[in-house]
């Protein structure tokens, strides 16, 4: 099942950056896919946007597959599939 309207704009909502780079890769991504996103994909979005600006950079340009906060969730299927959407050009 889709995200409703309200979940995806408040993920568009929490998606709005300091980094200029995470907010050109967000959006593109949100673009792209936003109104495929099911639930799962909004959990995991949801931990990603929880990030430090910087943690989350390393993770979208793919200087690092994991950080500490989020070593465990980095595993699952979910997480790596909405990351490999995210660093697509």
């Amino acid at each position: 099942m889709t995200l409703s309207n309200a979940e995806l704009y408040r993920l568009k909502s929490d998606a709005r950056r300091g980094l200029l780079e995470n907010d050109l890769i967000l959006q593109r991504f949100f673009g792209r896919y936003g109104a495929q996103l099911n639930a799962e994909d909004g959990k995991v979005l949801t931990q990603l946007l929880a990030l430090e600006d910087n943690d989350l950079m390393d993770l979208l340009i793919g200087r690092k597959d994991s950080v500490a906060v989020l070593e465990k969730e980095a595993q699952e299927a979910s997480f790596k599939a909405v990351l490999q959407r995210l660093r697509e050009k």
